[in-house]
């Protein structure tokens, strides 16, 4: 993977613990690609939430 940067994080053991397991079950091949996946979906819940906010806002000013 090219152009990564490593960054130290803090999880609470239950986190760290889910992390480990999901690692060892074989659904991820590290730590680093079950963070990464969470992120992806926390971008895509955050864009379609921005989303709703302008659509919202359009509704809004619609009924003003």
């Amino acid at each position: 993977m090219p152009n990564v940067e490593k960054m130290s994080i803090a999880l609470t053991p239950e986190m760290a613990a889910a992390v480990r397991a999901a690692v060892a079950n074989g659904e991820y091949v590290s730590s680093s690609e079950v963070v990464r996946e969470a992120l992806r979906d926390w971008q895509l819940r955050r864009a379609l939430h921005q989303k709703e906010l302008v659509e919202l806002r359009h509704v809004w000013q619609e009924g003003i």
